[in-house]
């Protein structure tokens, strides 16, 4: 009896994981090539360790080079943010810069001339926005914004008037009978004196306001306008008193309501139509983004209700998850069965009622319309062979997958049973999340002090033909004129913008890495501190009682202690492939516009190939520092570890993961569906009890804000799951270690729960000295 103990005690594993008397259910035997590449492959699997009992208490400093490399480059994004602050400066881009780059209100001489007008509004609108230095109209400083509308541009058409009249013989009766009251209105250059320039008979502007207004020496027109942001804004897009209409009824010149030059019909009523189409657009913008606001104000008790009500549905559906996973996954899976079954016999309906119809031949059915297709019988004769391939596909796979799919929805069920026993987990993402608000906008303000470390730029503007330089051409200001001789030329040395130097384009890219570096090291943080935290409930023999006190701040401090290396090594590998990334997209964008489509398509494939090694190697890095929370090991070892065992259990892998990912999507889509059809509800006034306790503030737009409601919910419920995402994968590459390490005898017992090992077919047996009425060999199943 003994011997046949010994005998049966004596087990090994075969490939596929499943355990085997060695001398009555050996495999058959495979070549020792064969078997040494397999093993090679796979990796060895793990060995009994009578130290371990859970998360390794004996734990020394990991990957300390990547730690030290961390520090430093920490370091070095200080000084880097140290130079941008130095160097930069944001001011630049509120401060209203005139043509000649000129400060409102700062540059010296310009103290008293704070607001900036612009010539030309309308040409701002092919850039981003009208406040930015790049708009090409030209700027001047002023002391204060135009109080009236003015159109200088009606004295050129009495100008082309009185050329008229003068080429047809009459006297000249309105050429120069223009008031000095109207040349003072009107807005030119600096040191520019349209009258003088008008009546000088050397003046290259002599008697010629075309060219005046041609060479953006003076203002077309312009607006009442009011300041806003130092920039002179027509009034009727700043303030509700005032109108495009009454703006053009203030208009002054010397045309009635309606003159013909060249038979040309030219009327106040168009030029205010015209003016009226662009304008239109900003001003529903404006009203809309007002009422918006006024929603906002009048509805943000609601807006944190909302989002409380999701955050107790998140919890609730976390605590639930333990019994209601496996009737979700099983009734998801006969819904796919019952609607491809309604399908298969709704082909076979369709087509027997078609088998006497008459129709025309398949290929112009095909090529007429879709009810002519739909009214083939082989059309709906495929329609059924599909769906019964699909059909018989999916069965295959549940029959095989059975065991694999009952043990993936057990282990969701631990998984809900480890974050109700430590309920501190799911409020622990807060503080990754404000370090990452910290760090971006740490990021946005470094990235912004360098954007402005810059020096003032000009550019040659409205050059002739034959001038000495181009357009567009960089130029000196302040010896322009003197270098060029200007005089009687329209060519000007023009504001543009700001100027980087070029190495600033090299550190906007480097402080990008240390924002991708250090976000990913505060995911990694976090998600070893959780490993941690759930390995302790998983490995703990006796759940109630084995647990640790504060295992959340127990592994915390391990994490910090000693697996920062670890954490940055592993995050610094993703930040890598980002930043390879962003690379290819700044060179997809700089062949923007090229013919050159190998280039092109190169660059599209490498895209694809980093974006898929980005993915798998989150998932890798996400499994390996669940074996560094738990064994205390390097990156890399666990690393190759976490991969050898993924391999080995490869289609557990992909079954726990689709399944977690299927819950996970459902509960999401369930919790925010719930809140945002409840609110719907609750402002179309169709609850009526609720209406009555709480009344529906007055709102503009209601859909807006059960669209904020809805984002904010969906926001904490995919926080709070991934935490719960977290303790699956944790508890599940904690299983496969318990199944490797241990095989339930006394001396190498399962630390499973009894409802794993029951799905497994396994369980821990009894020493001798404690009788039981069950005291069998623990079974095995090849699942």
């Amino acid at each position: 009896m003994n011997g046949n103990k010994k005998h049966r005690d004596k087990k090994a594993y075969d490939n596929d994981g499943a355990e085997f008397d060695i001398e009555e259910d050996r495999p058959p035997k495979k070549s020792p090539l064969k078997r040494n590449k397999k093993k090679s492959y796979y990796g060895e699997r793990k060995k009994y360790d009578p130290t371990f009992h859970g998360p390794t208490e004996d734990r020394s400093c990991t990957d300390i080079i990547c730690c030290l490399l961390f520090f430093v480059f920490v370091i070095g994004m200080v000084g880097l943010g140290g130079y941008a602050y130095y160097s930069g400066d944001p001011l630049t881009l509120i401060y209203a810069t005139d043509y000649q780059g000129n400060v409102c209100g700062k540059t010296p001489g310009f103290e008293q001339k704070p607001f900036l007008f612009y010539f030309d509004l309308l040409e701002c609108f092919d850039t981003t926005t009208i406040v930015t230095s790049n708009c090409p109209s030209t700027k001047i400083c002023l002391e204060r914004c135009p109080r009236e509308t003015f159109a200088p541009f009606t004295l050129l058409l009495l100008d082309r008037l009185g050329e008229a009249a003068a080429d047809a013989g009459l006297p000249d009766q309105v050429g120069l009978d223009i008031p000095d009251s109207e040349w003072d209105k009107m807005m030119c250059e600096y040191g520019f004196n349209p009258k003088a320039e008008y009546t000088d008979s050397v003046s290259p502007y002599f008697n010629n306001l075309d060219k005046i207004f041609e060479d953006k020496r003076c203002a077309a027109y312009y607006l009442k306008s009011e300041p806003l942001f130092e920039r002179c804004i027509p009034g009727f897009l700043v303030s509700n008193e005032s109108s495009v209409a009454e703006i053009f009824e203030e208009v002054t010149g010397y045309i009635a309501t309606s003159d013909t030059v060249n038979e040309i019909n030219i009327t106040t009523t168009d030029i205010e139509r015209t003016f009226q189409r662009v304008v239109n657009t900003f001003l529903d913008l404006r009203g809309f983004l007002e009422f918006l606001y006024q929603d906002f104000i009048s509805s943000w008790w609601l807006i944190l209700i909302g989002l409380a009500i999701g955050m107790a549905l998140s919890l609730i559906w976390i605590i639930l998850m333990r019994w209601i996973a496996g009737p979700m996954v099983w009734g998801s899976i006969f819904l796919i069965y019952g609607v491809l079954g309604v399908g298969m016999y709704f082909c076979y309906k369709q087509y027997f009622d078609l088998e006497d119809m008459r129709v025309s031949d398949p290929t112009f059915a095909f090529l007429a319309t879709l009810s002519d297709f739909l009214r083939l019988q082989k059309t709906w004769l495929t329609f059924g062979i599909i769906l019964l391939v699909i059909f018989l596909v999916i069965l295959l796979v549940t029959l095989c997958l059975c065991n694999r799919i009952r043990l993936a929805v057990q282990l969701i069920a631990e998984a809900s049973k480890a974050v109700g026993n430590m309920m501190s987990t799911l409020f622990f993402p807060i503080i990754p999340f404000f370090l990452q608000v910290i760090i971006y906008s740490l990021w946005a303000i470094i990235a912004v002090y360098l954007a402005t470390s810059h020096e003032v730029r000009y550019e040659v503007y409205n050059a002739p033909p034959d001038f000495a330089i181009e357009n567009g051409t960089e130029c000196v200001y302040e010896t322009f004129n003197a270098t060029y001789n200007t005089n009687g030329t329209t060519a000007t040395c023009v504001f543009v913008s700001y100027s980087l130097p070029t190495y600033t384009t090299y550190l906007q890219f480097v402080n990008l890495f240390g924002l991708f570096w250090i976000s990913n090291f505060i995911i990694a943080l976090g998600q070893v501190t959780l490993a941690g935290a759930f390995a302790s409930y998983f490995w703990a023999y006796d759940k109630s009682n084995d647990v640790p006190a504060l295992p959340l701040l127990r592994s915390f401090w391990w994490a910090i202690r000693y697996h920062l290396g670890s954490i940055a090594f592993g995050s610094l590998i993703i930040a890598i492939v980002k930043i390879i990334r962003v690379l290819l997209e700044y060179v997809q964008l700089q062949l923007k516009g090229k013919t050159n489509n190998v280039a092109k398509f190169l660059i599209t494939c490498l895209q694809c190939c980093f974006w898929c090694l980005e993915k798998f190697l989150k998932f890798l890095n996400k499994n390996a520092y669940i074996l560094v929370a738990i064994y205390g090991k390097n990156f890399c070892t666990s690393a190759k570890d976490a991969f050898f065992l993924l391999m080995r259990n490869i289609i557990r892998v992909a079954v726990i993961n689709k399944i977690t990912d299927f819950l996970l999507l459902l509960g999401t889509l369930c919790i925010v569906g719930l809140v945002t059809v409840a609110y719907f509800f609750y402002f179309s006034m169709q609850i009526t009890f609720i209406n009555d306790l709480v009344p529906v503030p007055e709102l503009h737009y209601y859909w807006a804000v059960i669209i904020v409601i809805s984002l904010g919910v969906f926001c904490i419920a995919r926080g709070f799951f991934s935490v719960f995402d977290m303790a699956v994968d944790t508890m599940f590459l904690s299983f496969l270690e318990d199944s490797e390490r241990h095989d339930g005898s006394p001396e190498k017992p399962y630390y499973m729960s009894k409802d794993l090992m029951q799905i497994v077919g396994k369980k821990n047996k009894k020493r001798k000295d404690q009788p039981d009425n069950n005291d069998e060999e623990s079974e095995t199943e090849d699942w």
